[in-house]
């Protein structure tokens, strides 16, 4: 396993990031200890979650799984750099949700209960409020970093000027601010190119792509197809939108004889500004196979180059990239 820096931080986090998204609501929780126990022997020390997730289980539940995981002992905990997230709804009470200075506290207290821990690693928004101000936000976060409840702050879907105003009202505070960001980035989606990482790069934040394979579709759905394994409609609409692209895509993975979620991983972990890429897997097979692999992978120019012509970007980073 590699390791690189969380953006401007010492922090030094593994080039694959666990998500824990399905553990709970589609992973048993036997499973889920399994895929984090077998993580740590392949090195993978960064885990992320979210106080939402948990589906049909309730919200928490996911945190409460890898709670009762690093109750086992061995040194789980410390070999762990842990994020997890808040914004999100908890219950129907106004102030429950959101980023509130009130919630902000509160949640992390909530968060570290069911996760049996005294401290979150990287604490992050899960997405913008446009109702709280920075100052509020940045009171609350030094406040839990001075307690010693939270280390680093993070941020998932936001804009890039979102990142600018964030980190000019920490500096202005004296306070670190943010050093990452979780943003929807594969190579079906790469609208972050125009702005967001560019400006991660200018303020040392590590870009950490969720969705990197797109649902599925970049780790050989067509394959899939043709060993007769059921799609939903809503997949079969999916590949069908995109499958000349797919066609050409699968073949270019197989011409480099890798597995098509090997090189879609591999082509994100090749971006300027990438940390790393979150997987979430639902079986020990899905964590095991192509997502260690790619690690392995070096993609030439040639084979950049191809990719972008099936998966064109934006056209580079804002304004070049729609002006002159």
């Amino acid at each position: 396993m590699r390791y690189r820096r969380l953006g401007r931080t010492a922090l030094q986090v593994s080039e694959l990031c666990l998500g824990t998204m399905n553990f709970g609501s589609q992973t048993p929780e036997p499973d889920s200890w399994a895929i984090m126990d077998r993580a740590l022997d392949e090195g993978v020390n960064f885990f992320d979650t979210a106080d939402r997730y948990g589906g049909d289980k309730g919200s928490g539940a996911t945190e409460e799984i890898v709670g009762r995981w690093f109750a086992q002992g061995g040194g789980r905990r410390d070999k762990v750099v842990l994020a997890t997230k808040l914004f999100g709804a908890m219950s129907e009470w106004p102030n429950d949700g959101r980023l509130s200075a009130r919630h902000i506290r509160m949640a992390c207290d909530a968060s570290l209960r069911r996760m049996q821990t005294d401290r979150i690693d990287l604490y992050q928004m899960h997405h913008i409020d446009r109702t709280a101000p920075w100052d509020e936000v940045w009171q609350a976060m030094e406040t839990l970093t001075q307690q010693g409840k939270i280390i680093y702050v993070g941020s998932s879907n936001f804009a890039g000027w979102h990142v600018v105003q964030a980190n000019e009202a920490a500096k202005a505070r004296g306070f670190l601010g943010l050093v990452s960001e979780q943003s929807h980035y594969n190579l079906l989606t790469r609208t972050i190119e125009l702005e967001m990482l560019p400006a991660c790069r200018e303020y040392g934040v590590g870009m950490i792509p969720w969705s990197p394979l797109a649902g599925g579709l970049l780790g050989g759905v067509l394959t899939d197809e043709a060993k007769s394994r059921r799609q939903s409609a809503m997949a079969v609409k999916r590949i069908e939108k995109i499958r000349p692209q797919l066609e050409q895509w699968e073949k270019l993975c197989a011409d480099l004889g890798e597995e098509p979620a090997a090189v879609a991983l591999a082509w994100l972990l090749a971006q300027d500004g990438v940390t790393c890429p979150i997987i979430g897997p639902r079986t020990m097979e899905q964590f095991v196979g192509a997502s260690f692999r790619a690690m392995d992978i070096t993609l030439s120019d040639d084979s950049l180059k191809a990719i972008d012509t099936i998966f064109p970007g934006p056209g580079g980073t804002a304004p070049e990239a729609y002006a002159w």
